[in-house]
């Protein structure tokens, strides 16, 4: 497979087009000596099946392993680390990727509990988990899906499973886009497959998920990315991490040289594009260099309040919700986080979960309107 081809493949047999993917790829070939340590770095962001369109389909991770089991190679480790404040280990449980360890014999390695060392990433200090830096050639398995700060995460955002919860929250402090892209200066990405089957166009942590029954292979993240942002309906330059990764040399956004094939010819309709539904609840949220969980658990508060919730709350009280590490020791009126705890109302949490911010809301919109009375 050369660097500026995308292998697509359609159906639901999940584990069968996974292997598709890899034999077409020829895979075993790219990857060469049998002794390698090959890790897999599925997307378990949350304690939620594939199903809803957050996580990797564990039949992707059990085709893949099957074929480099047949074909000599042993040596393998699957590797995540969840969004700050989420438990990998329960990851790793609810979306079943303990029975495929318990199955196949392949080492969990939960990349929280990791030790991480300092890498110098083309300019930008990242620290990376051992474990990450320990393997010989990475299978990159993200989930094509949408995201309520970046508008989408695949590939290269897929990486920020590698790096410890303290370098996350200082990637959020630091604008995403130019830690992500830095970050993948050092991090692997030796062949990506990407579960394209049922992601959420719109929310990283799922729930509304858009049934495709596709899946996509690459050896370029960048041209992966980049592809992947535009059958979501967004061109290069809405994705801001995707061009600087192509001028730090990580790969080329070029889709004009991008050679696309698809293997059993069975093409299907076009995926549905992102609603808006977020996009829409953002236009009411401050974000002040907010981490991705906080910030999801907002957007999930509000979008369960009804579509005109957030629209009222912001008329009534004159002002946005607000999310960040930028609010720390600031006041407001309303903040969501730990770091807004100097607000008069806060909801504490570091993250908040989802059901606290509603239940934090439906009882600060009681107070709120004592107060107005």
């Amino acid at each position: 497979m050369y660097t500026n081809e995308i292998l697509v493949v359609y159906g639901s047999d999940i584990s069968g087009m996974a292997t598709a993917l890899a034999r077409e790829a020829k895979l075993a070939e790219l990857i060469g000596d049998r002794s390698k340590r090959i890790g897999l770095k599925p997307n378990l962001v949350t304690t939620r099946p594939a199903s809803g369109g957050a996580t990797t389909h564990p039949e992707i991770a059990a085709g893949i392993i099957s074929y480099l089991k047949e074909n000599g190679f042993n040596n393998l480790v699957i590797l995540e680390g969840a969004w700050t404040g989420a438990s990998t280990a329960e990851a790793f449980r609810v979306c079943k990727y303990s029975e495929l360890a318990r199955a196949t014999g392949v080492e969990l390695i939960d990349t929280k509990q990791d030790k991480s060392r300092a890498c110098d990433c083309r300019g930008m200090e990242i620290k990376i988990c051992e474990s990450a830096l320990a393997v010989d050639f990475m299978i990159n398995l993200p989930v094509m899906k949408g995201h309520c700060q970046t508008l989408v995460t695949c590939a290269l955002k897929n990486n920020k499973g590698i790096i410890p919860d303290s370098e996350k929250r200082r990637f959020h402090s630091l604008g995403l886009d130019k830690p992500i892209a830095h970050l993948n200066t050092v991090a692997r990405n030796d062949f990506i497959i990407v579960d394209g089957i049922c992601g959420d166009l719109d929310f990283e942590e799922g729930g509304n998920p858009l049934y495709a029954g596709r899946m996509f292979a690459a050896r370029d993240p960048v041209l992966c990315d980049a592809w992947a942002a535009a059958q979501m309906g967004y061109a290069v330059q809405d994705i801001p991490y995707i061009g600087l990764a192509e001028k730090l040399g990580i790969g080329s956004a070029d889709l004009s040289k991008a050679k696309v094939r698809e293997l059993n010819g069975a093409k299907q309709a076009a995926a549905p594009a992102p609603s808006g539904k977020v996009r829409q609840i953002a236009e009411y949220i401050a974000d002040n260099n907010a981490c991705s969980a906080c910030y999801a658990s907002l957007v999930f508060a509000l979008s369960r309040l009804g579509p005109n919730a957030a629209r009222e709350w912001t008329s009534r009280l004159k002002e946005k919700f607000c999310v960040g590490q930028g609010y720390k020791g600031k006041q407001g009126t309303l903040g969501i986080g730990q770091c807004t705890s100097s607000f008069r109302l806060s909801c504490p949490g570091c993250p908040p979960s989802g059901a606290d911010v509603l239940a934090f809301l439906r009882a600060a919109s009681g107070r709120t309107a004592k107060n107005r009375s």
